[in-house]
């Protein structure tokens, strides 16, 4: 059994909550359709619910009638949503107007229901942005206790079976963070350390990406991934973690113990993060595309509950294997409270 295999068996074995915002999107539905079908998740889905019946009957897809439905504009808990999302934002000079407006915006609604207990995690982005996914989230949701920034991670199953473990590393942050400074660096890393266990199942080897190796080169930005790398052990001496690294220092034994001699991460690490997000999303992209590595993600990392981002570019497989994930999150999630 290969790791989303895995997965997909944990979510069925403790069935979780998932919201679907975009519920009216063809690819969404039929995603849906298969996790119904397939005993993973119990799925709700916001929108109309004539739309979605209509769309179901023209796709042919039989298992969305034992999915909860909710219209964003007219349903039992609305009032309270209302008032939720007015206590929440009212520091924020949020009027009633507003809360009342915004409470029928799907992206809004789910993360209201989340807060509410009234689901464990949601997926959108098939159609919205990161940024309109994300936004509702931070205000609704926020982030874990102690953690500063959300990041996105990218589990990147790779054809070389001799890195990483067995092939599969985790990579960070690709996908929100554009500079993070040494704290956020830290705060990356340690949420990436608890992908790597939650997810993977695997006990983290983070390596801190830079382009040097323990003091090959001077420069202010590695000076931020040292600095980065000594917060994080501060604040999780356990943890297993390394830098500043190479990647090829942090991946190959041999160069490893070449360039950082005495390290216990160099050629062993299986989460790599990266400096900057333009170089972490670069890099994933250059393994899936040139490498043929499957990348699956991002999951989104420091939320205090699961919502995970979706590429517009999408696939149905993408949709089915995330909401895994995110159920996988939340199992983790209610494990460690």
């Amino acid at each position: 059994m290969n790791l989303i295999e895995s997965i997909i068996e944990r979510a069925k074995a403790d069935k979780q909550r998932i919201v679907l915002p975009e519920g009216t999107e063809r690819r969404t539905l039929k995603a849906a359709d298969q996790l119904i079908r397939d005993g993973v998740a119990e799925i709700i889905l916001l929108g109309n619910p004539q739309e979605i019946d209509q769309l179901a009957k023209e796709m042919d897809l039989e298992n969305l009638e034992r999915a909860t439905i909710i219209n964003p504009k007219n349903h039992d808990k609305k009032e309270a949503y209302t008032d939720l999302l007015m206590e929440l934002r009212k520091k924020k000079g949020m009027t009633p107007e507003e809360a009342a407006s915004l409470v029928e915006d799907p992206l809004y609604l789910a993360c209201l229901m989340i807060k509410s207990g009234d689901a464990d995690g949601e997926i959108a982005g098939a159609q919205n942005t990161t940024g309109d996914v994300l936004r509702p989230a931070l205000q609704i949701i926020k982030t874990s206790p102690g953690v500063k920034v959300v990041s996105g991670a990218f589990i990147m199953f790779t054809q070389t079976p001799q890195y990483g473990e067995n092939g599969t590393l985790i990579f960070a942050d690709c996908a929100v963070m554009p500079n993070p400074n040494a704290q956020e660096l830290a705060s990356i890393a340690l949420a990436s350390a608890q992908t790597a266990r939650s997810l993977v199942g695997v006990e983290p080897k983070v390596a801190m990406l830079s382009f040097s190796t323990k003091g090959s080169a001077e420069h202010e930005m590695i000076d931020k991934v040292r600095e980065a790398t000594r917060i994080a052990k501060e604040i999780n001496p356990s943890l297993q973690i390394d830098g500043e690294l190479q990647a090829d220092a942090a991946l190959v034994p041999s160069v490893g113990a070449r360039k950082a001699p005495g390290s216990t991460i160099a050629g062993k690490a299986n989460v790599l993060v990266f400096p900057t997000l333009e170089s972490g999303n670069i890099a994933y992209k250059l393994v899936q595309r040139l490498g043929n590595a499957e990348a699956v993600g991002p999951v989104l990392q420091g939320m205090a509950a699961p919502v995970n981002d979706l590429s517009r570019g999408c696939s149905v497989d993408d949709i089915y294997k995330m909401v895994a994930i995110a159920a996988n999150q939340s199992i983790g999630m209610k494990q460690n409270k």
